[in-house]
C-alpha cells in the first residue's frame, strides 16, 4: 500500500495507530492480495502526494474511485490520459466551458489541477473492480474525515466544492469562517441538470482566491497525444 510522506504525515499520524485504521489496513491488504482492486496500491494516496497540505487552496470531494479497468489513479473524477472521459467528468468539462470558456480537452487527466493546490479527494480511497461503493464502511470514511477536519483547521482561505449529497454531508465539519463552501448537485448524468449546470464553481473559486490574495487556478486541461 502506498504511503504518505509529505507534510500531511504529521497531522494524520494519530490515525495510523487507531484500531479502525489497523483493521482497515489489514482488510485492504487482503483485498489487494485476493481480488482486483482500484486504484493500484501505490496510487491510493495520490491526492495527498500531489497536493501537500501547505499548498491546498481548493478541495473537491468525490465518493469512491472509478471501478473499471485502468480508470482510477487516486484523484477523484480524474482518469489516466488514455482512458475515455467518464460521464461525470464530461459534465464537469461542460460546466467549465460554460463558466470560464475553457476548451474541452481530449482526456480526463486532472493532475494539473492537483499540482496547483486542488485536493481531489475521494471519501473512500479504494474499490473492487466493477463494484461501485464496495469498500464503503471499511474505515476509509474515518480517515478522510480526519483529513477534512485538518483542512478545516487551517488558518488560511480554502474553497470546499461539495457536489452531491455524500460530499455535502461533510459540511457539518466545515465551520471555519475563513473558508468558502460551494454546494451543487453531483455532476453525474442523473443529477447534473438539477442545478450542477450553471452553478459556476470555477469562476466563484477563482474570484474568492484572488480576493484573498491567492493565485487563481488555471483550470484548462491540455490535450494529450493519444
Amino acid at each position: 500500500m502506498g504511503a504518505i510522506d509529505n507534510d500531511w504525515l504529521e497531522p494524520l499520524k494519530p490515525e495510523f495507530s487507531k484500531p479502525y485504521y489497523k483493521e482497515l489496513y489489514n482488510t485492504i491488504k487482503k483485498e489487494y492480495e485476493t481480488r482486483q482492486i482500484f486504484p493500484a496500491a501505490d496510487n491510493i494516496f495520490n491526492a495527498f502526494s500531489l497536493t501537500p497540505l501547505s499548498k491546498v487552496k481548493v478541495v473537491i470531494l468525490g465518493q469512491d474511485p472509478y471501478h473499471n479497468v485502468g480508470q482510477a489513479h487516486g484523484l477523484c473524477f480524474s482518469v489516466k490520459p488514455e482512458v475515455d472521459i467518464p460521464p461525470s467528468l464530461v459534465n464537469i468539462y461542460q460546466e467549465l466551458h460554460d463558466d470560464l470558456g475553457c476548451r474541452i480537452p481530449n482526456n480526463g487527466y486532472l493532475v494539473k489541477w492537483a499540482e496547483q493546490g486542488v485536493l481531489m479527494l475521494n471519501t473512500v480511497l479504494t474499490v473492487r473492480a466493477h463494484q461501485a461503493n464496495s469498500h464503503r464502511g471499511l474505515g476509509w470514511e474515518q480517515f478522510t474525515d480526519a483529513a477534512i477536519r485538518i483542512l478545516n483547521q487551517q488558518d488560511r482561505p480554502i474553497v470546499f466544492i461539495l457536489w452531491g449529497k455524500p460530499a455535502q454531508s461533510k459540511k457539518a465539519m466545515l465551520n471555519n469562517p475563513r473558508h468558502l463552501i460551494l454546494e451543487a448537485p453531483h455532476p453525474s448524468p442523473l443529477s447534473a441538470y438539477r442545478g450542477f449546470f450553471g452553478s459556476k464553481p470555477f469562476s466563484k473559486t477563482n474570484a474568492f482566491l484572488t480576493a484573498n490574495g491567492l493565485e487563481a487556478i488555471d483550470w484548462q486541461i491540455e490535450d494529450v497525444e493519444k
